[in-house]
């Protein structure tokens, strides 16, 4: 089975167990964003700055393995074409569910950002990315299929992690933290069949960026680099290393 495939099925299993990422928004909070009153998460704790988006009624808006019906609604709420592409089915039918139930239209795509995107070029002007490179092994291609799908002048909105995360071992005591991996991290590589089998169950098949790849390969992509910020995971609950360094990264790049 592919690694996708593998992240494909951990994804459906997540939505079912009501996973953080994959609970839909409410009525409450669609009917706010109709007011404009909105923020939308990159990265797990901090709002992505309004001035990233600039003006969004009218423009089509391509939510990048981000369904669950958490972003895709609100940019619908402020009156943007959004189309949601997502290799999960699960996640995808959170979208159809809140669109239903909202009465806005979308457009929601099934397909593996690992392939060349079914869309023609400069179709959206603006993509939203947060954080899922992690579960691909290659991210070049990627940045270079947003590019070639971006209209000149749009923006790619990314959300990342921090390659150092994978680093360490999971303890759930600061002083049983060890340093056990060698980056870049890659179970296809480095790990057994057992030891990926066990990572699968709780982590889904991830992958360490160097921030070469990440920063650099969307400037080598051909995008302009305009904007950047660093976040935390929510709690120590969440990782226990959460207020010793930021574990995740936003950025901001536009299509000159």
């Amino acid at each position: 089975m592919s690694y996708t495939k593998i992240n494909e099925e951990i994804w459906n299993k997540w939505s079912k167990e009501g996973y953080r990422w994959t609970q839909p928004i409410s009525t409450e909070v669609f009917q706010k964003a109709k007011k404009d009153v909105w923020d939308v998460l990159l990265t797990p704790s901090i709002p992505v700055p309004k001035t990233w988006f600039g003006h969004l009624k009218g423009r089509k808006v391509l939510g990048l393995a981000s369904g669950g019906g958490q972003q895709g609604p609100i940019f619908a709420a402020v009156g943007a074409e959004v189309t949601i592409m997502d290799l999960s089915n699960a996640q995808l039918e959170a979208e159809r569910m809140v669109s239903e139930r909202e009465g806005y239209d979308i457009k929601i795509v099934k397909s593996d950002m690992t392939e060349r995107f079914p869309f023609p070029d400069e179709a959206f002007d603006l993509i939203f990315h947060p954080v899922s490179n992690t579960y691909v092994e290659d991210i070049a291609p990627i940045w270079q299929e947003c590019f070639r799908v971006l209209k000149k002048g749009g923006s790619l909105l990314s959300g990342f992690t921090n390659p150092e995360i994978y680093l360490f071992n999971d303890a759930e005591k600061l002083e049983d933290i060890r340093v056990i991996h060698p980056l870049p991290y890659n179970p296809l590589k480095d790990f057994t069949e057992n030891e990926r089998s066990e990572l699968i169950k709780n982590d889904g098949m991830q992958f360490s960026h160097t921030m070469e790849s990440q920063i650099r390969g969307q400037l080598k992509a051909g995008f302009l680099l305009k904007d950047f910020y660093e976040d935390f995971a929510v709690t120590e609950d969440d990782y226990i290393l959460s207020k010793y360094f930021p574990q995740f990264y936003a950025s901001l790049a536009i299509k000159l």
